[in-house]
Order: structure tokens, then sequence, then C-alpha cells
């Protein structure tokens, strides 16, 4: 048994780290760990963050020790924090790292650790709308760190670029996020959205930022081939980009009938009805690492259309369990015509209940375990 503190996002925060280390404690438990995730008393500061609101809606998880102590912006706070974990005899420190706002926090607090090993949780290491600052700020981080863990063999090369020191490497894919309801009759979730069952559904989840490519899956939807079948595109998640260009976007092109946007951040409860009700979860992204939205897709057995970019066609093999096409609309547009044209679900969701397998949270746990001997 180890003792693990995890230091990042967890509840009363919202979004899709949050969640993952959520499920991470979870799986450190099941395996008879002693687990302690230390969020944030404060994130962001209000004028930082682009969407409505920090904080999660729903009720609180129960059998978490999660405690509120890192200020992501007080170095006098690092520093205590960092005596604080010395102070706990911790086995493991598991730093849930995404973005480089971060780096002075956890690298001041990561040098203070003396008692315990320091690895970094990669989900993103350079982000996808960079600048100067990342560049200046991330290797501080990096330079902290014991050993790391990545969640793509594409954030794996980034990290080695930025360690000079040869420091333990290992990558797992992104376990299935499996917490967010059972998998339901197509007509269930379509009563609880209200959507008309004579459509079929595309589904574009969550926020929505420029690397997203929305904009590329209006213009693949806006395709007169897809005209010819009863779809509808549904985008759910939050704009943190100017919602007007894309809704101008969708009114040019005559897509105003076919697209419903809901422009809010999705509470957990719901997510369930989105996947469910959809018949393809598209990810057009321009640039990524890896990606949350293909494991809730998984979870729900739905087939996915990516575009091959960073780590994603890792994670989505071509035409097995649905679609990693090069980045551009029309690349986009041919996959799901052959999808809806060629009637590929069946054979696509047959694919995914085996491939499913290989993403387990038992996975994850091992290679943090394992990566610092």
């Amino acid at each position: 048994m180890s003792k693990i503190l995890i230091v990042g996002t967890a509840y009363p925060y919202r979004g899709g780290i949050a969640a993952f280390n959520e499920r991470l404690a979870r799986q450190f438990q099941e395996e008879g760990d002693e687990v302690e995730i230390w969020t944030f008393t404060l994130q962001y500061p209000n004028f930082l963050f682009p969407g409505k609101t920090q904080y999660s809606t729903d009720p609180a998880p129960e059998s978490l020790n999660i405690k509120r102590v890192v200020n992501s912006v007080n170095p006098f706070n690092w520093l205590k924090v960092g005596r604080k974990i010395n102070q706990g005899h911790y086995d493991k420190v598991v730093f849930a790292y995404w973005m480089s706002f971060f780096a002075p926090c956890y690298g001041m607090m990561a040098r203070r650790i003396k008692t315990a090993q320091r690895i970094a949780l990669i989900h993103n290491m350079m982000p996808h709308e960079g600048s100067l600052v990342d560049k200046l700020l991330t290797p501080y981080f990096v330079k902290s760190m014991d050993g790391f863990v990545a969640l793509s063999q594409s954030v794996v090369g980034e990290v080695g670029r930025l360690d000079k020191r040869g420091k333990p490497k290992a990558w797992a894919p992104h376990p299935i996020y499996d917490h967010y309801g059972p998998r339901e009759p197509r007509e269930t979730a379509l009563q609880h959205l209200g959507l008309d069952e004579g459509y079929r559904y595309l589904l574009f989840f969550g926020l929505v930022r420029a690397y997203k490519g929305l904009d590329w899956l209006i213009e693949a939807f806006a395709d007169e081939r897809l005209a010819a079948y009863p779809l509808k595109l549904i985008v759910a998640g939050e704009f943190y980009d100017d919602k007007a260009p894309y809704l101008e976007k969708i009114q040019s092109l005559g897509l105003q009938d076919r697209i419903i946007v809901d422009d809010r951040f999705v509470p957990d409860g719901q997510v369930k009805d989105y996947f469910n009700a959809a018949d393809i979860v598209v990810q057009p992204y321009k640039s990524a690492t890896q990606s949350g939205v293909t494991q809730v897709a998984y979870h729900f057995e739905k087939p996915m259309l990516v575009t091959n970019v960073g780590g994603l066609d890792e994670i989505v093999p071509n035409g097995k369990v649905g679609y990693a096409v090069n980045p551009d609309p029309k690349s986009i547009a041919d996959a799901l015509v052959d999808f809806f044209a060629n009637q590929r679900e069946a054979e696509f969701i047959a694919n995914i209940a085996v491939e499913k397998q290989k993403y387990s949270w038992s996975r994850m746990s091992t290679t943090i375990k394992n990566v610092l001997k």
C-alpha cells in the first residue's frame, strides 16, 4: 500500500481534469492505497477565466478526501504547501499538469518536497495556443519533477525535448470515463433532450475553442452530400471563444435548422443523454495531444471521427472504431458521408466493445506507480 497525494483541480471545480483526478483517486483507493487530493483555494483569478463559472453544480463526490489547500497565485502559499507535503510522509506526489499557468506554483511546491517521489501526470505539455510565456514557464516545472507519465506518446516526445537530464518517462492512454452514467436506448436520450427521433445526430461535445475546429465541422456539415440524409449536428459545450463567428457561419451556410447549439457547460448528470443520443461523435481538432471526449465516447460505445493530429489517431484506429482523417473540412465531410451512406455504425460499435478494453484505469495507476522504481 502506498500513500499518494494528487495535486490538481478537483471538486468544487468542474471540468475534465477534475473528473480525471477524482476517478484516478478512486482507482488508487480500489487498489488499497491511501489517497488525498489537494486542490485549489483559488484556481484561476476570475479575470483570467474565459467561461461563466469555474465551479461545479453537481453534488460533491462521495468517499474522496479532497482538501482545498493550494493558491495558484500566491508564492508564500506554495512554500507553505511544500513544507506541509513533507510533513505528510507521502510516498508519491502526483502533479496533474495541463497548462503552464500552474508551472510556477507546482514547480516551487515540488522543490520543497524532500520525502516523496515527484511525478508529473501530463495531460498537455505545451498548450495548443502557446506563447513565449509558455516556453519560459514550462521548463521550470519539468526541472522540478523526478519522473513523468503522459497520456499520449506525442506528449512523451514533448517532455523529452524539455527534459535535459533523461528522467524516467512513460505513457498510458487516457482511461475511459466510466462515471457519467449507463448506456441507455437512443430513444430515451432523445426524449430527455426533446429531440426528434426522425433524425440522426452528430455530436460535437466540450468547450469550444479555436483549436477544436468547430468551424471546420460546420463547413463540412454544409456538404451537399450530407444534406441528402436526415441529419442534425449538436454542439454541446460552453464557448470559450467568441460565439458570433460560428453563428454567422451557420447562418451564411443556411444551416440554422440543422445545427443545435447548446452553449453551456453540461453537468455530469446530463452528459449521458448527449452521448446516448448521438450516432457519431466528431472531434475535428486542428491540434491536440489526447482528449477525454474520446474516452467518454468509448464508454457509451459511440463511433468517433477525429483528425489525425497529436495523439488522437493513437486512440481512434481509422476504419475500426471510426475515422482518423486529415485535418480539413473535405476530409471530415468525406468520412461522414461514408459513415451514413455505408451504414458503418454497427461494425464500428462491435469493434469499440473490444478496443475499449485497452483503456483501463488500472493501467494508468500501474504506470504511475512504476515510472520510478
